[in-house]
């Protein structure tokens, strides 16, 4: 049983793209699935599913890859906030990831989002992950 259902999700995807699978099936929460949209929507991945066949359902996601390099879109996606040090930053100190190349999910007030949606918004949170 493994205590970090976030650092899990992160690893699988992780996982999927060093072994060169198009498509990874993750177990489903709502957060895993904010996040997903998230990565939808910031060109990270091609596209995803909700499957509710179980009680908790999974999350099938088809990873993206450059068409001539054949490398995933994906460098590197890295967990910052563990359940054994929690990362909160302010609104003021929502940090940049790869000078703006990069996006970094944060779980805020007002839902989950990316840094620089946080910073619009003017909230802080908790910074989940870093992805680039």
């Amino acid at each position: 049983m493994y205590t970090d259902p976030i650092a899990d999700f992160l690893t699988r995807v992780r996982n999927a793209i060093s072994a060169g699978h198009r498509v990874v099936e993750v177990p489903a929460s709502n957060l895993k699935k904010e996040m997903t949209k998230i990565l939808f929507d910031q060109g990270y991945i091609l596209s995803y599913q909700f499957k509710d066949e179980t009680v908790q359902g999974t999350i099938k996601i088809a990873l993206k890859y450059d068409r001539e390099t054949k490398e995933s879109v994906i460098r590197k996606i890295q967990r910052i906030s563990t359940p054994g040090l929690r990362k909160y930053v302010s609104a003021t100190e929502m940090p940049r990831v790869l000078n703006g190349l990069g996006i970094a999910i944060v779980s805020t007030s007002k839902g989950v989002m990316t840094n620089k949606k946080a910073r619009q918004e003017n909230v802080g949170g908790e910074v989940i992950c870093y992805v680039y």
